[in-house]
């Protein structure tokens, strides 16, 4: 047998035929496009029901961006927009041609017979468009992961930002009748007509100021200001401590200034009245340490959280927040203080425009968590250059870097303790050693007016003026300890007195 016969004997092998990758096609409706601007042309009102759904760039065809963005240049100046207005907008603005002429335009107004299901298709456009939103932004996360030189905690801020970006552009809430919300307003309204102390919000344990605010209420942003030394951390965390041991409402407390364990040793001194230096230097007396141990019985499972993240951003706090809410049920959240946090991710021509950035993103959190959010924040040194008591008492115009958060708040309060500046008796002759003022300078649902609350220094520690703090329920130490311990339940500690400083 010949090669030749051999060969022609055999089978060739089957060729495999290779169907190239054409990859994936991005989310679309052209169809859908069409329908939507022919509809447009032809009823008067169509407008008026797309035009909070849809923008220019929700359009995947270009040219259909360019006709929707001249039907909107008509519904803007009230004009009426119909196939003739259109040409004529697209022929002033030069781009007629562009997108196929009046014929292109007439076509588009034959392919559809009414307006009856244009915000359903809306809709259905709005939501092709956020998915290419987010393949763009997904892609671009990923080819900057893949770079080396990228710093990845960088690239965490920016994606997060532009994802927050993506959101707040694409997510509209819609309008309520009043009904349901006259409802709802109703059912609060006997939920606080039953309450004893008939408070409609979260109880701070401070009797005088909840009686002015009823209570911190759900979607307030409370800023919380005062000059260095008057006692910010000191005030809140006193608060704190009150809502969580006393009505056991879950608090987070997000410090970007103190560690987590100074933070706790700040409740101690507050809880056990035990002077802030014998709590660092670990030198209790006999008496101090049965107070320890018998008073912070009371921190152990408070439903007190606490993150000490330096430089936290507001997309890092948007993040954790809705984990502890939906994981903890968090009530409140604290925040010390709002000047040390940042906007990273976003590009600002001043920390002035970077703090009103950070001041309307917690006033929004706020209102999609529906907790109140207080905030801490410095005073400018205004107040140390105007003279008299009365001088040295803070106002609005004293809040540092941005005018923003006194608009953004619901509620500003200010701390004054006239000791400080030693103003030590009133025009009547009173004396205000050891007495603080909340003032309430801004309440956007309710009352201004002034809160007198008891300050202890060497404690750190706020407290109503007719508070007599003690051990509870009538339970006393040894008589030796008794003894020795005057009329406020324990003996100061030597040294202590007032030089212990609040932050």
């Amino acid at each position: 047998m010949s090669e030749t016969n051999k060969n022609q004997g055999r089978r060739k092998p089957k060729e495999t035929t290779s169907i190239p990758d054409i990859g994936k096609i991005q989310p679309q409706a052209r169809e859908l496009e069409e329908a939507i601007l022919g509809a447009l042309m032809l009823e008067k009102d169509a407008y008026s029901l797309v035009s909070d759904i849809l923008k220019p760039e929700s359009f995947y065809e270009t040219i259909h961006q360019t006709i929707y963005r001249a039907i909107v240049n008509l519904a803007v100046r009230q004009a009426p927009v119909d196939m003739l207005t259109v040409v004529e907008q697209l022929k002033k603005d030069g781009e007629l041609e562009m997108v196929g002429g009046p014929v292109y335009i007439a076509q588009l107004t034959d392919k559809v017979a009414s307006a009856a299901h244009i915000e359903f298709h809306a809709r259905i456009i709005a939501q092709k468009y956020l998915a290419r939103e987010l393949i763009s932004f997904s892609s671009n996360v990923t080819n900057k992961a893949f770079d080396e030189t990228t710093d990845v905690d960088d690239l965490m801020q920016e994606a997060e930002s532009k994802l927050f970006e993506i959101s707040q552009g694409n997510v509209k809430k819609d309008v309520t009748q009043i009904n349901p919300v006259i409802k709802e307003a109703l059912q609060l309204l006997e939920i606080a007509a039953n309450r004893p102390e008939g408070l409609s919000g979260l109880q701070t344990g401070f009797t005088p100021l909840d009686k002015i605010t009823s209570g911190w209420q759900n979607s307030d942003l409370v800023i919380i200001a005062a000059r260095p030394a008057m006692g910010k951390t000191a005030f809140v965390l006193s608060m704190a401590k009150n809502m969580a041991v006393s009505y056991n409402y879950p608090v987070a407390l997000f410090s970007l200034e103190m560690s987590n364990v100074q933070l706790v040793n700040r409740l101690i001194v507050n809880t056990c009245e035990i002077p802030g230096e014998k709590i660092k230097n670990g030198q209790l007396l006999p008496y101090e340490w049965e107070q320890l141990d018998f008073k912070i019985k009371e921190l152990y499972d408070a439903p007190l959280f606490i993150d000490d993240t330096p430089s936290l951003s507001v997309f890092e706090l948007r993040t954790k927040a809705r984990r502890l809410v939906r994981e903890h049920g968090i009530k409140l959240i604290i925040i010390d203080y709002l000047q040390l946090m940042n906007a990273s991710g976003m590009n600002y021509g001043s920390r002035e425009q970077e703090v009103s950035m950070i001041s309307r993103s917690l006033k929004g959190l706020a209102k999609e968590l529906n907790i109140p959010i207080i905030a801490l924040s410095q005073l400018n040194r205004g107040v140390e250059g105007r003279a008299g008591a009365e001088g040295k008492r803070p106002q609005l115009s004293d809040l540092r870097e941005s005018g923003a958060i006194e608009q953004d708040a619901d509620m500003v309060c200010f701390i004054h303790r006239p000791e400080y500046y030693k103003i030590l008796e009133d025009d009547k002759g009173n004396s205000l050693i050891g007495l603080a003022e909340i003032i309430i300078a801004k309440h956007r649902n309710g009352a201004t007016g002034d809160v007198l609350l008891r300050f202890k220094s060497e404690f750190a520690r706020f407290q109503n003026l007719d508070d007599d703090y003690n051990f509870g329920a009538g339970q006393r130490f040894s008589s030796k300890i008794n003894s020795s311990v005057p009329d406020n339940g324990f003996q100061p500690a030597q040294g202590g007195g007032n030089d212990f400083v609040p932050f």
